[in-house]
């Protein structure tokens, strides 16, 4: 039974959310089997662009170290915001939800270039925690029963856990900033005066990620429609046949 409760919690998951959640669980596994190690995940910029190592674009966003608390805590996180975004405000619009993901992916890239960042899994996830706090800034938080606090704070409330564990507060630095980015260019300055839209959605993605909706105004072409026979006509064909 308890199977059955878990299968039907993984297939109740929205397509983004379990598309990448799968992704970091199966390539956490395959680590932990050895049939792969970290040292083919990592990003680096000279493998990815001398040796054509493409994959590694990926692949760092997907490995979030060994089996531990950290591991679970960072899926835990992950799998939370990243699925109430996408049944929340991305509910229906899973192209904008994958632009999101490609756009916040490019600019970690871009900024992996230029420091010494081997693995950018957590930044991504402090990115949806960023967008999804901003985006529901009246919720009340608490944080393992100890704090109380509104949404917007909780990015920096897990900095600052980060940082009592001892590690380093750059990758959750770049998330917050990142995530800060796209919210800044997708919900404040498009409604400020003589601001515009700037985070456009390309076609092809909504062509494959949604599906498109019918239109309720939408009126058949006449020849579409059967052409009704006068119901005189056919009292004479009844009573006269041929």
């Amino acid at each position: 039974m308890a199977y059955q409760g878990l299968a039907q919690e993984y297939l109740g998951m929205p397509a983004v959310t379990r598309a990448y959640t799968t992704a970091c669980v199966l390539t956490t596994a395959a680590v932990q089997l050895e049939f792969i190690t970290p040292f083919q995940l990592y990003f680096n910029p000279d493998l990815i662009f001398r040796k054509f190592q493409i994959w590694r674009l990926i692949t760092n966003f997907l490995f979030f170290g060994p089996l531990g608390f950290s591991f679970f805590f960072n899926m835990i996180f992950l799998y939370r915001y990243c699925r109430m975004l996408e049944e929340g405000s991305f509910r229906g619009r899973t192209a904008d939800f994958v632009f999101m993901f490609l756009f916040g992916g490019f600019l970690m890239t871009l900024f992996g270039l230029f420091a010494s960042l081997f693995f950018l899994g957590q930044a991504f996830t402090i990115m949806l925690v960023y967008v999804w706090s901003r985006r529901n800034p009246y919720i009340r938080m608490n944080f393992f029963g100890l704090l109380n606090f509104q949404a917007p704070f909780l990015p920096w409330v897990l900095m600052g856990f980060s940082l009592l564990l001892g590690n380093s507060i750059i990758i959750d630095l770049l998330g917050i900033a990142v995530g800060h980015i796209y919210y800044f260019l997708e919900d404040v300055f498009p409604n400020q005066p003589g601001g515009k839209k700037l985070l456009l959605t390309p076609g092809f993605l909504k062509m494959v990620f949604d599906t498109p909706e019918e239109d309720p105004n939408y009126n058949p072409l006449p020849e579409d429609h059967p052409e009704p026979q006068p119901r005189g006509q056919d009292q004479n064909e009844q009573q006269h046949p041929q």
